[in-house]
């Protein structure tokens, strides 16, 4: 075993808000399972303003971070290094300290959107949709890059919103067309749905689910099953949801931080589903 796992070391979540984040079940469910007892894991309130104090503040001890909004662009300023795929994005939603204390952004969102995917047998697909534009939009179109072969057609509320996600489809190599948000039940046609809208913003599109849809990827996880999902399922459609995201994301973010692999995704997973059910009691 390397230096690295032989001594106490933290790790942590940052944003804000922050109370409802999953991160510590699923780093300490997967330092439980590969005998890092001396690992800890915690959350943090931060915001834009307090992140540089913040990071200027952490000791030798510290192996990493987990980054939700509103951080994942703000820290990139701060950062010695950020990753290809980071930078693809402009979004860093892991940093990774080294031993001699250089700060090393990267992005596991990407990579474990295509791994969500991979894992309910979706690894190519000759078309897709995608259902918002904010930050999680660019992300699922990054992941997209990598396994869709034809065009990304993305709903969205405004002029604004569809000259950025031009930019962006301009900028990580996907033929993007976008088309109103009045018109997004359309996007139920596609073999593959990509849902990164709020809570609540696709719950009116649930009863426009044809039969025997394709695969709706819902980045959601709480509440769970969205009514969208939901009756995505009851049509026959294949869905990969949020918690499914957030479990592949934290398996590559805690194999950087502890220099282990593979993590140990089928605790980590079964972790997060006993914390969500202990939620909706």
């Amino acid at each position: 075993m390397s230096d690295l796992t032989q001594h106490r070391r933290r790790a942590a979540v940052l944003g804000s808000p922050i109370a409802h984040s999953l991160s510590p079940v699923l780093h300490r469910a997967a330092y439980a399972e590969l005998g890092l007892q001396d690992w800890t894991y915690d959350r943090f309130e931060v915001d834009e303003a307090a992140l540089p104090a913040f990071l200027d503040g952490l000791g030798g001890e510290w192996a990493g971070l987990s980054l939700t909004m509103p951080l994942k662009r703000a820290v990139i300023p701060l950062l010695d290094e950020v990753g290809p795929t980071a930078r693809s994005v402009e979004a860093v939603n892991t940093v990774v300290f080294t031993e001699d204390g250089r700060r090393l952004g990267d992005n596991t969102d990407i990579p474990g959107i295509a791994a969500a995917l991979a894992e309910r047998g979706v690894e190519k697909t000759g078309s897709a949709a995608v259902l918002g534009a904010g930050a999680t939009a660019s992300s699922a179109l990054a992941a997209l890059a990598r396994i869709c072969t034809g065009e990304v057609t993305v709903y969205v509320r405004s002029a604004e919103r569809a000259a950025e996600m031009q930019r962006w489809g301009e900028r990580l190599g996907v033929p993007v067309r976008t088309a109103d948000w009045a018109d997004a039940a359309e996007a139920f046609a596609a073999p593959l749905v990509v849902a990164t809208t709020p809570a609540g913003a696709t719950d009116a599109l649930a009863a426009s689910v044809p039969e025997r849809p394709g695969t709706l990827f819902d980045v959601l996880y709480e509440p769970w099953p969205t009514p969208l999902a939901a009756a995505w399922q009851q049509r026959g459609g294949q869905v990969v949801g949020g918690l499914d995201l957030l479990v592949h994301q934290a398996v590559l973010q805690v194999e950087q931080m502890t220099g282990r692999a593979p993590a140990p995704l089928a605790a980590m997973r079964a972790a997060g589903e006993t914390a969500l059910a202990a939620r909706g009691r």
